[in-house]
């Protein structure tokens, strides 16, 4: 209740705070006075035996009969069950010395709950819900304007923690909120892993290790247009956004590799520098980049524009891959060459240097 009354205050993130928590219910809390019991010789456990025997539903014979058995249930009657002043009428069996007596007690040695004990009439949850086998309560609510997940849960975690809960309750997101942290926590390593794969696969491709760095330097700026984009369009980066990124990492990888598979093939068929073969590489396959990429901008454009049912869906997809692919096709061309020509003559380098070091004989004295 703390925590959803905190949350309905806080009205710049959050609203249409609700809690599953129904309080409607209600319970006699009994209070016994201990000093009581104890002189008349009653413990606790004989006393909580003689409530369960009355308001609970306790078996106490079994009937059996040719082809059945009927389980015998004691209960208090069902028109006293639900009225308070029924405690008034239980009776604790005692005997002459203040002990607890068997079975069969006389009435005269019988005590009533009134004598040793209080009760009153509070609150309680009409239905309690339990996760991992623990009480637990959802509270639920939605996100104010432009007001991202994250938002949400950094607000939500100074709220815990100004509310100073004991320590036997803690919470955790569910839902949607949860989704859209353990994809926090996964996207670093999904594209790590993307990024590995599309590295040993180009350097298997391209039987070198050097030339899969510059396919994989065109992808920085993709990220820097799609973040760009998410920006100017106020969409908030969710699981969606992330789908989106690695479906740009495999669109926009294509403009360096068309210049690099023509560049490689230039040096070692026409035998051209690297400089050479990148530049003509870079003006032979300026058009096909561009038709390509043009391609693949108009087939999200619907996307991006698209609206009715499952439109919060294609629109984050659409708006990453176009402003990704727009950043990459105005800067990838211009960093690819540099980047091409720069790895190459550190390549060379090493071969001049290796091939100097294996041609110096020593000479004996």
């Amino acid at each position: 209740h703390r925590l959803a009354a905190a949350m309905k205050k806080d009205r710049r993130v959050f609203t249409d705070v609700d809690e599953d928590l129904n309080d409607s219910a209600a319970e006699a809390y009994v209070d016994i006075n201990r000093d009581t019991a104890a002189r008349l010789g009653l413990t606790n456990a004989a006393i909580d035996q003689a409530l369960y025997d009355g308001f609970g539903q306790r078996q106490v014979a079994i009937i059996y009969s040719g082809i059945n058995q009927y389980h015998v249930v004691m209960q208090v009657d069902p028109r006293f069950a639900t009225d308070p002043n029924a405690l008034n009428r239980v009776f604790l069996p005692l005997n002459g010395a203040g002990a607890p007596s068997g079975v069969n007690t006389a009435p005269e040695t019988m005590g009533q709950l009134p004598t040793l004990a209080s009760w009153k009439i509070r609150g309680a949850d009409s239905e309690v819900n339990h996760q991992n086998a623990e009480p637990a309560a959802t509270v639920s609510f939605s996100l104010v304007g432009t007001k991202s997940l994250s938002d949400a849960q950094n607000e939500l975690n100074k709220i815990m923690n100004g509310l100073r809960l004991p320590a036997d309750i803690h919470g955790d997101f569910a839902g949607t909120a949860k989704a859209f942290s353990q994809s926090n926590n996964s996207t670093p390593l999904l594209v790590l892993a993307a990024l590995m794969v599309i590295y040993f696969v180009l350097g298997i491709l391209y039987e070198n290790l050097i030339h899969p760095l510059t396919v994989l330097s065109t992808l920085p700026s993709a990220a820097v247009g799609a973040a760009l984009a998410l920006l100017v369009s106020g969409t908030q980066f969710d699981v969606i956004v992330v789908i989106g990124l690695l479906l740009l990492i495999g669109i926009v990888k294509k403009n360096a590799i068309m210049m690099i598979d023509f560049a490689i093939s230039a040096q070692r068929t026409q035998g051209l520098s690297a400089a050479e073969a990148i530049r003509q590489a870079a003006l032979l396959r300026f058009r096909p980049i561009l038709m390509t990429t043009l391609a693949a901008g108009f087939g999200a454009l619907p996307l991006a524009l698209g609206h009715g049912d499952g439109a919060e869906l294609r629109v984050p997809l659409g708006i990453v891959i176009i402003g990704g692919l727009i950043a990459s096709q105005m800067i990838s061309l211009l960093t690819t060459p540099v980047v091409y020509v720069t790895l190459a003559n550190l390549t060379e380098r090493r071969k001049r240097n290796r091939s100097r070091k294996l041609s110096i004989t020593p000479v004996p004295a």
